[in-house]
């Protein structure tokens, strides 16, 4: 029988921060029930401390909630909306995580997600997908994160029925992650 031995990544301890330009905060929901729409979040801070131990760090991430873009003008401005998120009461969408475990080759990190002054536990399924470092000497690590969260718990609850059944927008809503971060 053979021992695998799961290895730390080769992440030093300390601050980072996004990489915005190498960056996606995305979601997915279904339109009409048939058709998937995707979007992203344009603007964001993030400040993640690496701990000695993986598990001992933290991540903060606060997106500019008016940076909603999903391709479509009107769409995006119903988003934007009191219908959705709000933007001129509530302009961020905010995560802390609250716990990071390791599981093979795999993460969980746990955390509060706040839209709309509305707080809910979230589990993102997050994969590490190595580092670098760019031709001017700054350090780069890459990961990717994914959850589906039902959306009507943090109040986004528009919607319109079908006719044939079904709604306008789906509750279930994926979340999409293409991280940067780069070393402080």
């Amino acid at each position: 029988m053979t021992t695998q031995t799961v290895t730390r990544p080769d992440i030093e301890s300390g601050l980072w921060t996004l990489d915005k330009a190498h960056t996606k905060i995305g979601f997915v929901a279904k339109h009409l029930m048939v058709t998937k729409v995707r979007g992203h979040f344009a603007l964001g801070e993030a400040k993640v401390e690496i701990g000695e131990e993986l598990t001992d760090s933290t991540i903060e991430v606060t997106l500019d909630a008016a940076s909603i873009t999903t391709g479509a003008t009107d769409r995006d401005n119903h988003l934007r909306s009191n219908d959705f998120l709000d933007v001129e009461t509530y302009p961020t969408v905010r995560f802390v995580s609250t716990e990071i475990s390791r599981h093979g080759e795999t993460w969980k990190i746990t955390g509060d997600l706040t839209v709309r002054e509305t707080t809910r536990p979230v589990t993102l399924q997050a994969t590490y997908e190595g580092s670098a470092t760019d031709p001017w000497g700054n350090e780069h690590i890459g990961f990717s994160a994914n959850a589906t969260i039902n959306r009507e718990a943090w109040g986004l609850t528009w919607n319109a029925a079908l006719e044939g059944g079904g709604w306008l927008v789906s509750k279930e809503v994926a979340l999409e992650i293409e991280g940067q971060l780069v070393r402080l």
